[in-house]
């Protein structure tokens, strides 16, 4: 399958400082000279930070690890896990649509994605915050119909249960993951015949279910904060930090942060519209879309509220870039001349 860069690319890439000391950390792993076998843990990590894998992403990397950018592009390209196109600000939902899931009712689950997010694989729903894809066998065979979202798997699916999934994902909650009919893990459906360790109500799901239940980092996307930088093989072993019993419920966070539309503008006031593309990270094409959605002059930007940006993020190919490149304070400078 021709797989090809998507045509709509963010004029540059950073990584965040945390994922930027990750990324030198992973090449120290290889011997000098050979920093390139580092390229799908940093292409992975720049994947997770901005959701899909971009052209200047794809470029940074090649140029952090003394490559030749067309080899750093074969690697992108050739892979499937890794992102070629803008993808969901909340999730990406990835359908097994192999055998097993197949004869469980994986088409029905792809019928709820068309209908609720968008009619082809790879499109953004209408708000931009999801996006889905049939994937080749995710090895859950015995919980078919599965889907993987973010970093966990959902089984035993049903096409309803995979519809209360999405509106609890848009809502800003995060679902449990791990078998969805009741089923502790992968036993049988009349109920476990051995290793009934769990019964004892130690955990209420299985390991990995239990994990994430327990961080609610579900689809949460990593910028190199979550935990301390262990670099074991430099002999600098950093103490990991404890889970605590009870976290500060970091759902609390809100990976979603409630949206306010901003005042617009169906033109630019008398004098003419302001160069948009004189604020960082804002090319021609940032600069049409803000346009397209009202904004025409600095202090308009300037003027946005976190919930007023969280409005505008949402809209744009390119998700992220308005707080990382601090438009808000730049449109600011430029409105006081």
């Amino acid at each position: 399958m021709l797989r090809r860069l998507h045509p709509d690319q963010p004029a540059s890439f950073a990584f965040t400082a945390a994922n930027a000391a990750w990324a030198r950390a992973q090449m120290t792993k290889f011997p000098e000279g050979r920093q390139a076998s580092a390229i799908i843990p940093l292409l992975w990590r720049a994947q997770e930070q901005e959701g899909w894998l971009t052209r200047p992403a794809i470029e940074h990397i090649a140029d952090m690890l003394g490559m030749a950018y067309i080899r750093a592009l074969e690697v992108a390209t050739f892979y499937f896990m890794f992102q070629l196109q803008p993808v969901g600000s909340v999730a990406h939902i990835q359908v097994c649509g192999t055998l097993s899931c197949m004869i469980c009712g994986a088409e029905d689950l792809i019928g709820v994605c068309q209908d609720k997010i968008a009619p082809n694989a790879h499109e953004l729903s209408a708000d931009g915050r999801f996006s889905w894809e049939e994937v080749e066998c995710l090895g859950s065979c015995a919980n078919a119909p599965m889907a993987q979202i973010g970093k966990d798997y959902y089984e035993d699916l049903t096409a309803a249960r995979l519809a209360e999934i999405i509106d609890e994902l848009a809502a800003g909650k995060v679902p449990v993951p791990g078998p969805q009919n009741g089923r502790y893990a992968a036993e049988p459906l009349k109920g476990l015949t051995s290793l009934k360790g769990h019964e004892s109500g130690r955990t209420r799901y299985n390991a990995s279910a239990e994990l994430a239940t327990t961080l609610g980092d579900t689809v949460k996307r990593i910028d190199g904060s979550e935990v301390p930088l262990i670099t074991p093989w430099l002999g600098k072993v950093a103490k990991p930090a404890k889970t605590p019993a009870k976290p500060a419920a970091p759902k609390a966070e809100a990976p979603l942060v409630t949206e306010s539309k901003p005042q617009t503008l169906a033109k630019p006031r008398k004098g003419g519209a302001d160069d948009l593309k004189r604020i960082g990270g804002v090319g021609p094409k940032l600069e049409g879309l803000l346009n397209d959605l009202g904004f025409w002059h600095f202090d308009q930007i300037a003027a946005w509220t976190p919930a007023e940006i969280a409005w505008v993020d949402s809209r744009l190919k390119f998700k992220g870039r308005i707080e990382r490149e601090d438009w808000v304070a730049q449109a600011a400078a430029l409105a006081k001349g």
